[in-house]
């Protein structure tokens, strides 16, 4: 029998339980987190041989979302978890980020951290979980690691910064920050909000930096009483002496390589001639290896840009550390998709089209999370021609699944409420060309598309990548980094927002974390960076189209009772289909009789909105219609005067004169047009044709309908007589 123990934190009053010991004992280290009744289990294990011929270190970080956790089946046709969903994507990358900078620099053996939901309660989100669990399954395992990490969510309600909110919590919340890192720094950012100020961001970093240490308490307490002794590993560097002699041949040709400003594409060329001169010199004897000289040259590059920026304060391509690259806006670039805008900054440069649906094209959502659908929804694609590049076109990769999500995520604050655009939104951002922050020109892209399709945003935004390059105690934060910042720096931070505030924030770094004062800076010199870029976009559209461009649906929206849903449906969804067929439009009904009629232009709509009025109207004493006779009787005839509904003529009043037969007035089929003299309680209608002929009231017509009281058969029709409820209310589709 395995032995277990189990290990507890108090964050802000929540009780976090570890437990270690009974599951998985041939992983390298194996935990399970629980907080509530939401309860997730983290493996990390390492590969006892390192990868041959790469230059990077091998982290695979998943995370398994089942939904046994939450008491359900998958609805896919297997019935079982298929490929990972886009919140189960977005919370493997969200644990992988912390993580990666905390292990050896030199470390090429394979470590892959696996998370499992094994219990959701729809309080505790699972994500911050997954951190704290993948941090301390590989502190007490036998893999090289730099951390204990923790995380937790910090949300704001009522002017209240609250720790580790509720599914329920977050949904009133001013923001939803997610926030990781060790007991010194912040090592991961990550944000939705409100249009949130900078002052009140950085009070909400540094809540979530003290919230967390009893996490990195309680991690440090297990690896004292239950850690493995870390395995050893063979360290991948470069061998003394090539450095040395790739050093000594090189000289000042590094520096020297940036006296002039530089695009990506010299950047590139330059280095590239430089490691073909050195190979040559180097090389050639078989003294060295290629691969070492090529890597050597690499590391003296990277020396040699962040010397440039921290000594000279300038940067590859001439700009002050806080410059922006030279921007442009357009918009209405494709005939027929509902809104395009392209935007460029330098080199990046991001097209977004929009299109609008119905409230049937939602996305649906099969997750642990309450959230099950959305109606904006933001794709985003990288092709290798972006940078230059090659390469076997393979689907949507976990990266533009993130970067998607982060765009989406930053404009979700500024579109208007259903009620008062009640569209499905769907945009596409489609990355043209690369040097640096598409994820943010995609945000730019997506402001200057739904401003071209005429959404009435709330504001229009922006969005910004910093950079950080630190030595030591010395640093330089950098406003709009390029490729070759972000590759050869250590801070990835990415800020979007309005005039009014932050929408979104994202932050990765390879250094062992920053200060919230560092953080504090970027955020300011986001700030200025984009108001500017918001003039660039305020300048080219200054306000949402007052007009839907004319391939748009228009979308009409009836409210009817609830009760009358059955009556627009028809047996077997025979009515609904019938009026689109008829109209060519699009009909959705919601339970709540939200009836949304889509069609591309307004004859269409016009014509579905009055045969769905005539199929709910309900009829009112002393109107007149003008209905079909659908039965008759000796006392009577039966007339439909609505869809669905029928009243009863009278022999006494189908004429001004007295007539012998129904049939010599009315027979099966003919029109007639009759008054509505009454209808009483139970529903039942009394029509008069003579009410008609004779230009009577309803009063009249009553005063004059002498008939004793009635037999058995008789009597007005009602509401319903000949349609009624039909399908499902669950909404409604055809």
């Amino acid at each position: 029998m395995l032995q277990s123990r189990q290990f507890t934190a108090v964050v802000e009053g929540q009780t976090v339980t570890l437990e270690t010991g009974k599951l998985a004992p041939q992983a390298g280290g194996a935990v399970t987190v629980r907080q509530g009744d939401t309860l997730l289990f983290a493996a990390a294990t390492m590969s006892r041989q390192a990868r041959e011929g790469i230059d990077f270190f091998p982290l695979t970080v998943d995370y398994e979302e089942r939904l046994y956790a939450g008491g359900r089946i998958p609805g896919s046709f297997f019935r079982r978890e298929g490929r990972p969903s886009e919140a189960a994507i977005l919370t493997a990358r969200l644990a992988d980020r912390p993580l990666r900078p905390l292990f050896p620099k030199d470390l090429r053996n394979d470590v892959q951290v696996v998370l499992y939901s094994l219990s959701s309660d729809g309080e505790v989100p699972l994500d911050m979980l997954g951190i704290v669990g993948a941090s301390a399954a590989l502190t007490i395992s036998d893999v090289p690691f730099g951390g204990p990490v923790a995380a937790v969510r910090i949300g704001r309600i009522d002017g209240k910064l609250i720790v580790n909110p509720t599914f329920q919590q977050i949904d009133q919340s001013d923001f939803d920050l997610r926030v990781a890192g060790t007991r010194d720094a912040i090592l991961m950012v990550e944000c939705g909000a409100n249009e949130v100020a900078e002052d009140i961001m950085v009070a909400a970093l540094e809540k979530a930096h003290q919230a967390m240490r009893p996490l990195i308490d309680v991690q440090d307490e297990m690896r004292a009483a239950v850690g493995k002794p870390k395995l050893s590993y063979t360290p991948h560097a470069l061998s003394a002496d090539a450095v040395t002699a790739v050093r000594s041949w090189a000289g000042s040709r590094l520096k020297d390589l940036h006296a002039r400003p530089m695009t990506k594409v010299e950047v590139g060329e330059a280095v590239e001639a430089l490691k073909a001169e050195a190979v040559a010199a180097l090389a050639a004897d078989g003294a060295l290896e290629q691969a070492e000289v090529d890597a050597a040259i690499e590391d003296l590059h990277k020396e040699a840009v962040r010397s440039l920026i921290l000594d000279d304060r300038r940067r590859v391509d001439g700009r002050g550390l806080t410059d922006l690259r030279p921007l442009s806006a357009e918009v209405d670039l494709s005939p027929r998709a509902h809104g395009s805008g392209l935007f460029q900054r330098g080199e990046t440069q991001v097209l977004t089209l929009a299109t609008l649906g119905t409230p049937r094209e939602r996305q649906e959502l099969d997750g642990l999370s309450p959230v099950n659908e959305k109606r904006y929804i933001h794709h985003y694609n990288f092709p290798p021609f972006s940078t230059g590049e090659t390469r076997p076109l393979r689907g949507t990769s976990r990266r533009e699944t993130g970067h998607g999500a982060l765009a989406e995520r930053a404009l979700v604050p500024v579109l208007p409420p259903m009620e008062e655009f009640p569209y499905t939104m769907r945009l596409v951002s489609e990355v043209l060309s690369s040097n640096g922050s598409t994820s943010m020109a995609s945000v730019c892209g997506s402001t200057l598309a739904l401003l071209d399709t005429g959404v009435p945003i709330k504001a229009p935004e922006a969005g910004i990548a910093m950079g950080l390059v630190k030595e030591g105690d010395r640093y330089a934060v950098l406003t709009d980094i390029q490729g070759i910042e972000d590759h050869l720096g250590d801070m990835d931070f990415k800020v979007a927002g309005t005039q009014a505030g932050i929408t979104a924030l994202q932050m990765d770094i390879k250094i062992k974390g920053i200060t919230p004062a560092i953080m504090a800076e970027a955020l300011q010199q986001a700030r200025a960076a984009r108001l500017k870029i918001l003039e660039t976009i305020q300048a080219c559209i200054a306000a949402p189209r007052p007009e839907l461009k004319p391939h748009a649906p228009r979308l009409t929206v009836i409210k009817i009772d609830p009760d009358k849903i059955g009556a627009i449906i028809g047996p077997g969804g025979k009515t609904i289909r019938s009026i689109q067929e008829q109209t060519g439009a699009t009909i959705d009904i919601e339970d709540d009789g939200s009836v949304f009629i889509a069609a591309t232009n307004g004859e269409s709509a016009s014509k579905a909105r009055e045969m769905v009025e005539s199929l709910i109207e309900v009829p009112i004493v002393g109107r007149i219609y003008t209905g079909r006779v659908v039965r008759t009787t000796d006392f009577g005839a039966f007339v439909q005067i609505l869809p669905g509904t029928d009243g009863m003529v009278h022999i006494s009043q189908l004429d001004s004169e007295r007539i012998e037969k129904v049939e010599d007035v009315a027979k099966v089929g003919d029109d007639l047009t009759v008054m509505v003299t009454a209808i009483d309680p139970e529903g039942k209608i009394r029509l008069s044709r003579q009410a008609v002929l004779e230009g009577w009231t309803p009063e009249e017509a009553l005063e004059r309908d002498r008939r004793p009281s009635r037999k058995p058969g008789e009597g007005g029709g009602r509401p319903g007589g000949s349609g009624g409820r039909g399908g499902s209310r669950d909404r409604h589709r055809s």
